[in-house]
């Protein structure tokens, strides 16, 4: 009989993959759910971005293939957001790769710097994604502790004891998901002396600086040294209102950016010339009020909509998250979350995430997103407060 290679019994059915079949079949019972589960942003990207798109797919010049490395505009803006609102200066010929999403970046990082059997650190709770391709590409997970107590922030002197000698990479993410615990300006400085002390890639994963975080915009790459031995992640997705594009970004040396693009340029082509030229718009031209409008205001609103779920749950959750889900505590009289989330989607007919799906770490917590029209979130409110 035929079998799956080994790393596909590795990994499993990605949870919304999966979940999203059943929520569909509830719809099609008339059950009429509302979702507040995935961190897909509903509004549309910038009237500029979408005007750019338009005229650039009207030239007949602009459907052939582009390069892997992305084009000269997406470069330069992308180092240009860098300056912009981190102050960090990126060489655009060098230094910065345009990315298929996050998703993929994951995919190329691992493949250039992990062999088969050694070991990454990945945090607990997080993206599920770290560990999954990891597994997939043949490196051995180890996972560090994220707890609340700590504010959701690496415990340095936990990590310390562990035994690193064939840690090659470790995946960090701040703003952090799914616990909103905010980037602080003395982890990134820690994790930068920790990867130079024990020779080890931090990859900080940084899509939500923007969301919900009126203060200043911090990155990995501000610290002295980062650069020697950190890669960092931003996305269009989030803070763009572009998830659907598929348009990211990874900063680094030069060194590491040759060894990603060699990795990339045999799996992928560049996207299509529209698109990017379309964010290279949004990255110069996006003013700060429409950042305040889409990334503050209407995510403020909707927040305050999720706290009063959180309460009606009985949930407990921490008043200075950022980002654009609502990460809360369930109470005691739940074995755990999934049972929770379970009753609300059954009883309720709303889809809320269960936090086991990030980790052990978030066995005992929900994930509620705010990407969800004003009208629906406050629906689903409603409907929660009936049972």
């Amino acid at each position: 009989m035929i079998q799956p290679a080994k790393r596909v019994r590795e990994v499993q059915e990605y949870y919304f993959s999966r979940k999203l079949k059943e929520v569909s079949r509830l719809d099609a019972e008339g059950k009429d759910i509302v979702s507040l589960a995935i961190g897909s942003p509903d509004m549309p990207p910038s009237k500029l971005t979408v005007d750019k798109l338009c005229e650039v797919a009207r030239q007949p010049s602009a459907h052939g293939y582009q390069p892997t490395m992305g084009t000269c505009e997406l470069r330069e803006a992308m180092a240009g957001f860098y300056k912009r609102w981190y102050g960090v200066d990126i060489n655009p010929q060098t230094e910065v790769q345009p990315l298929i999403g996050s998703k993929e970046g994951i995919l190329h990082i691992t493949l250039a710097f992990v062999n088969p059997g050694e070991q990454v650190l990945v945090p607990n709770p997080g993206y599920p994604t770290y560990t999954s391709l990891s597994r997939i590409l043949g490196a051995e997970v180890i996972s560090y502790d994220l707890l609340e107590n700590n504010g959701w922030q690496p415990d340095f002197e936990a990590l310390e004891r562990m035994d690193l000698s064939r840690v090659r990479l470790m995946w960090t993410n701040y703003p952090n998901m799914p616990t909103g615990g905010n980037a602080q300006q003395q982890t990134y400085e820690r994790l930068v002396h920790f990867a130079h002390q024990h020779n080890i890639i931090v990859v900080n994963d940084n899509p939500y600086s923007f969301i919900l975080n009126e203060g200043e915009k911090l990155s990995i790459m501000q610290v002295p040294g980062a650069k020697e031995c950190c890669i960092e992640f931003n996305s269009m997705s989030k803070a763009y209102n572009m998830p659907g594009w598929r348009v990211g970004m990874c900063v680094s040396n030069a060194t590491f950016i040759s060894w990603i693009l060699k990795i990339k340029s045999n799996i992928d082509s560049g996207t299509f010339q529209g698109m990017q030229l379309a964010a290279a718009e949004a990255l110069k031209k996006n003013t700060d009020e429409w950042h305040r409008r889409y990334n503050i205001e209407v995510y403020r609103y909707r927040r305050t909509i999720a706290e009063e779920i959180m309460k009606l749950l009985g949930c407990s959750f921490d008043h200075n998250q950022v980002g654009m889900f609502l990460w809360g505590k369930i109470p005691e009289v739940y074995s755990d979350a999934e049972e929770l989330t379970e009753r609300i989607l059954h009883k309720a007919r709303v889809f809320i995430t269960p936090g086991f799906i990030f980790g052990s770490n978030g066995t005992r917590y929900i994930r509620i997103s705010l990407c969800a029209k004003d009208k629906k979130m406050a629906e689903a409110r409603d409907r929660i407060a009936t049972l």
